[in-house]
């Protein structure tokens, strides 16, 4: 089952008196490029979220939120730090024996001061194991979320598949015609051209030119890569650069195939080829 690099999970979890947020956002990217946003006091489980999501993920581009906030309960819900406040009210002091007008300051002030407010600890190995839980929780549902999308983009990769099929088959059955109007109209104007035509010549020079003109081999091959498709559409591991190589070859063929062209219907059905390409190489710019 394929899936879509563009995806989006978000969950909670409590660990004592603190409510944890996890959000996972992933976009398209070449390679799998992992950008982490965690408060201080959580950024100790940074190496460890970093290895779980890679395991998890092996292309695109994957943004992490940690968050968390406190609940509201009965009593304070932090300490003094007192041997801090002491070693303020000492600086300050010091500082305004050499000032002019010394400048109070409240209560309040020195609350906001860092390191002034303590919050109770959290056991940290609790901790460590409530977020690696919260972050799993998450990352299981971002990867539903990418199985899901990937299922859509399958049968719409499918879809243009099918109808390329037909444009190749039509191809097909359109050459033999187009080639006998060639030839015919090659006599025709050389018999006007020239009173008495040498025909061994003439045959020689069309058959030079049939095999110019002859599209079997990119047909062929157009097949092959359509069937090669389809095929990779149904494995389990990661195929985005595979299905995105596919597609600079079946373009490449297409490309052969117009240049040969030398019939209006011929041309329509490459262009047609390379719209159905150039549509199945966007859906692919999406997939893992």
């Amino acid at each position: 089952m394929i899936r879509s690099m563009t995806a989006f999970a978000g969950n909670e979890i409590e660990i004592g008196d603190l409510t944890l947020s996890c959000e996972l956002r992933t976009v398209n990217h070449r390679y799998c490029d992992i950008s982490l946003r965690l408060p201080d006091r959580l950024r100790f489980v940074e190496s460890e979220l970093r290895t779980a999501i890679a395991a998890k993920i092996s292309r695109g581009k994957v943004e992490c939120s940690l968050s968390y906030k406190k609940q509201a309960k009965n009593g304070p819900s932090f300490t003094i730090n007192t041997d801090g406040v002491s070693a303020l009210l000492a600086a300050a002091s010091a500082i305004e024996e050499q000032m002019l007008a010394p400048l109070s300051f409240s209560a309040l002030d020195v609350l906001a001061f860092p390191g002034i407010q303590q919050e109770p600890d959290i056991d940290k190995e609790q901790l460590n194991l409530g977020i690696v839980t919260l972050v799993d929780q998450t990352l299981a549902q971002l990867l539903e979320a990418r199985e899901r999308e990937g299922t859509q983009l399958k049968l719409l990769i499918e879809e243009r598949c099918a109808k390329m099929l037909g444009f190749v088959v039509a191809a097909g059955k359109r050459m033999p015609e187009v080639l006998l109007l060639i030839r015919t109209k090659l006599k025709d104007r050389i018999t006007e051209l020239v009173a008495e035509p040498n025909f061994d010549r003439l045959e020689q020079e069309l058959v030079l030119l049939t095999q110019k003109l002859d599209i079997t081999e990119e047909l062929d091959r157009l097949e092959t890569h359509i069937a090669e498709v389809l095929r990779v559409l149904k494995q389990k591991d990661p195929v985005g650069r595979r299905l995105d190589f596919l597609m600079q070859e079946l373009n490449r063929e297409a490309n052969t195939l117009g240049s040969k062209s030398a019939d209006k219907e011929m041309t329509q059905i490459a262009i047609e080829l390379k719209v159905l390409i150039e549509q199945m190489r966007e859906q692919i710019q999406n997939v893992e």
